[in-house]
């Protein structure tokens, strides 16, 4: 049986995604590094949410110590058009490094459910970061199943989270306006 680790962005996302590898034959192990995820507040709660589902789906949860968000504002200042291929670098790089330090077959993500991701641009960093790396990474498209995942969060009482995480998608989600409209204004201003 093959070792995958799975990134997890939160519980919802990780409820069918388990189901699925778990179908393919795949012994899991969970991996938390999110250093996207803002405020402080929202990236705690959601780790505890995720926490209380693995313990209940007995998956083992490794995580980076403490929240790299100064390292992930620092790559993306400047670059906020480009901030999902950022972000997807740094946690799928970390990931795989882990993967890859724990003797493991193959690394994914939870990110691989959400409609609202780039999904090739998702798939086209997994497997640029599995080539340097040296390790697999595993793709589904998992976007048909995030229905069965929201309501197995719902079923769970799991806590669901409205906006992607990091503080740009926060913004876009509660002002209305998206950052390209900035980024445009700025660039024809500057």
């Amino acid at each position: 049986m093959a070792n995958l680790l799975l990134h997890t962005c939160c519980g919802p996302c990780a409820t069918y995604t388990l189901e699925h590898w778990r179908r393919e034959g795949l012994e899991l192990s969970a991996f938390w590094f999110n250093p996207n995820i803002h405020p402080y507040q929202e990236h705690q709660r959601r780790f505890q949410a995720l926490e209380q589902f693995l313990k209940g789906a007995r998956v083992p949860l490794s995580q980076t110590p403490g929240y790299e968000m100064v390292e992930f504002i620092r790559r993306l200042v400047g670059r906020e058009g480009q901030r999902c291929g950022q972000c997807f670098r740094l946690r799928l790089g970390r990931v795989a490094e882990t993967a890859k330090e724990q003797g493991l077959d193959a690394f994914t993500t939870t990110l691989l459910i959400s409609p609202y991701q780039d999904h090739e641009l998702l798939k086209a960093v997994g497997e640029e970061v599995a080539r340097e790396k040296g390790i697999r990474f595993l793709y589904a498209d998992l976007r048909p199943y995030f229905s069965e995942s929201r309501r197995l969060s719902k079923e769970l009482g799991l806590y669901r989270q409205n906006y992607c995480g990091c503080i740009y998608s926060e913004y876009e989600r509660f002002s209305g306006i998206r950052l390209t409209q900035i980024i445009d204004t700025v660039k024809e201003e500057g």
